[in-house]
């Protein structure tokens, strides 16, 4: 019986969670499994992997082929590398203490490398929101520039239009004191004619 380490999907539409399952080479995708030893969430940013360690170890010694997926998640937990150093040990390549102490440098030096990645990326995302905030200031300012001059313009238009109802005012208040003053001159003169007669 061919075991396989494989994925075995759950979760909505879009939104795939996978379980990690020794099954029957011949059993469907979403079938028969004979032991889950894990889960896989895709969608959250980093991807949750929570794995059982030693049950992986144990099924990959009994001869549990992973499919390329699992492979690379394996990998990625570093499973794959302490199966490569138990079968070092096996052949007498290394010994045990050896092989412990490699692993551990190695998973020292992983867990360095993801938490530079990480503040790598938030550092990144937070240069990111910088120029975001600061190109949006950037749109405010010329747009609050655009709507003072907008303004100081229609606030010249009425005072230019307040200026020219005033003149006009005026001018029409010359006119009328000038036609007083004509009808004033021409009453004079008429009593000035009529005294004269």
């Amino acid at each position: 019986m061919p075991t396989k380490i494989r994925l075995q999907r759950f979760g909505k539409k879009g939104r795939p969670f996978y379980h990690i399952v020794i099954a029957d080479g011949r059993a469907p995708r979403d079938g028969r499994f004979i032991e889950k030893i894990g889960t896989y969430n895709p969608v959250s940013k980093p991807a949750e992997i929570d794995l059982d360690f030693d049950k992986a170890m144990y099924w990959l010694q009994t001869g549990a082929q992973p499919t390329d997926t699992v492979r690379s998640i394996l990998s990625f937990k570093g499973i794959l590398y302490k199966y490569h150093l138990y079968r070092g040990v096996l052949k007498n390549a290394l010994t045990q203490e050896q092989a412990d102490l490699k692993f551990q440098q190695w998973n020292e030096a992983k867990l360095h490398k993801l938490e530079n990645a990480s503040k790598e990326v938030e550092n990144k995302e937070r240069s990111e929101m910088k120029k975001r905030l600061e190109a949006e200031a950037k749109i405010k300012d010329a747009r609050a520039e655009a709507l003072a001059k907008k303004r100081a313009d229609e606030l010249e238009k009425e005072i230019e239009k307040a200026r020219e109802k005033k003149a006009e005012l005026e001018a029409a208040k010359a006119a009328k004191d000038a036609a007083r003053e004509a009808a004033r001159e021409a009453r004079e003169a008429a009593k000035e004619e009529k005294n004269a007669e």
